[in-house]
């Protein structure tokens, strides 16, 4: 076994983080869960860095579009279709999407993970 001061040993009871954890997080109990947003034709974004999605049709957003452009922060999704959707994350990139904005505003709230049971579903449960 290696060891020395520039190894850390995990705390008693904790297991080593696996290929593609962030070890330093879950040696503490936290857990990252990562939700995909479905943007269209088949292009995905990590729904928790998601900041806004707008509507391209107003001036600002065609400026944003250009800003972003410039600054090498633009991702184009739209598959050589229309642009019906602006999406903004956190890092400032800015991705343009195909699908309207309220369908993936629909997709964002509708995550299943967070819904709870219905009516009938809890019937059944019963």
């Amino acid at each position: 076994m290696i060891s020395g001061p520039w190894v850390a040993p995990f705390p008693r009871g904790r297991r080593a983080a696996a290929p593609g954890e962030n070890a330093h997080l879950r040696q503490w109990g936290f857990r990252m869960e990562v939700k995909l947003l479905n943007i269209g034709f088949g292009n995905t974004v990590l729904a928790n860095r998601v900041v806004a999605i707008v509507s391209p049709a107003s001036a600002p957003m065609k400026r944003l579009k250009e800003d972003a452009r410039q600054t090498n922060k633009l991702i184009d999704a739209t598959m050589g279709r229309r642009t019906r959707s602006i999406i903004i994350t956190d890092s400032d990139h800015v991705i343009l999407s195909g699908v309207q904005a309220e369908t993936i505003a629909q997709r964002l709230v509708s995550d299943p993970s967070t819904r709870e049971p219905s009516a009938s579903a809890k019937a059944v449960k019963e």
